[in-house]
């Protein structure tokens, strides 16, 4: 059965199919006006967006188009409430045309919003980076400091659990790597660039010396009384300098992790180089980042593809 268009079925755009779901809802399992007006929102939308990536029935739709979908729904600046509202739309219509005999298989019967939150990572553009990493007031102590913390996040893709226990004896700024211990205690080493050793030995030289010698702490990034930050501190001040830029979305520590994994995707490195940056134990965690690399895969099919 192919899509109706919006304009064959009156004034509302809803196509015939959803139509039908929602007349189902209504009337067999009593959903309540505003979860049905929700509902024909989120597919009405969904059944746009397919028509215009050619999917010509509901048989062709493949999980990949959910995510495509949810992902260009983030894009577009949704919340993450109106993007498990959305999946659980999605969710509902086509268990119902499974149901209804109008499908063969359901591809997102399995598909949860935990899961799917793994799969949409957010990462920043280029120029956000810039914009976040030049935001602290690098005459200030404080902001050396988390001008370190920044870059540090950015070039090595640490979890924030991770950053907050660097001690000193795992960091190597003149060999440009550190060693940190993700989860399960396991150790790996990462390296970093030219510009995060930088700040980081402007912050070990110039601030760090006085803050520790009111604690004598080994760890790497402190508080001005000499106390350890903790990951909660960490994440307020990411997301401060975030807000102070002006970017819109909600940036955190975690980030910058997803940020440094699909940047160096871009560039051409190896899925298991970047599974091994990030300590991740499976491949397939690591591969969530294939699915946000958009420009890459466009740019490759119209350097190959002859008819691109």
């Amino acid at each position: 059965m192919p899509w109706p268009r919006p304009e064959e079925h009156g004034s509302s755009g809803v196509h015939a199919l959803v139509c039908q779901f929602l007349d189902h809802l209504t009337a067999e399992r009593g959903a309540s006006p505003h979860t049905c007006a929700s509902y024909g929102n989120d597919l009405r939308q969904f059944c746009t967006w397919l028509r215009e990536h050619g999917v010509q029935s509901p048989a062709e739709i493949q999980r990949p188009h959910i995510v495509g979908f949810l992902m260009d729904s983030r894009q577009a600046g949704l919340r993450s409430t109106t993007l498990a509202r959305r999946l659980a739309s999605i969710r509902a219509w086509l268990r119902y045309l499974r149901e209804d005999g109008l499908l063969a298989c359901d591809v997102a019967e399995t598909m949860d919003s935990p899961r799917l939150w793994r799969m949409l990572p957010s990462a920043l553009t280029t120029r956000e980076v810039e914009r976040l990493l030049a935001a602290p007031d690098t005459t200030q102590p404080r902001g050396l400091r988390d001008r370190a913390i920044l870059e540090l996040l950015y070039a090595t893709g640490l979890r924030v659990s991770e950053l907050a226990g660097l001690t000193l004896d795992r960091i190597h700024p003149e060999e440009r790597f550190l060693r940190c211990l993700g989860k399960g205690r396991k150790e790996r080493v990462v390296p970093f660039g030219e510009s995060a050793r930088g700040w980081l030995l402007r912050y070990l030289e110039e601030v760090r010396p006085a803050w520790a010698a009111r604690s004598g702490t080994s760890y790497v990034f402190l508080s001005h009384r000499g106390t350890p930050l903790d990951r909660r501190t960490i994440w307020r001040r990411v997301r401060t300098y975030a807000q102070c830029v002006g970017l819109s979305r909600d940036v955190h520590p975690h980030t910058l992790r997803h940020t440094f994994a699909t940047h160096l995707l871009a560039n051409q490195a190896p899925l298991r180089v970047i599974q091994e940056l990030l300590g991740h134990a499976s491949i397939a965690t690591t591969q969530v980042y294939t699915h946000v690399d958009t420009n890459r895969l466009k740019s490759i099919h119209e350097r190959f593809h002859p008819r691109a």
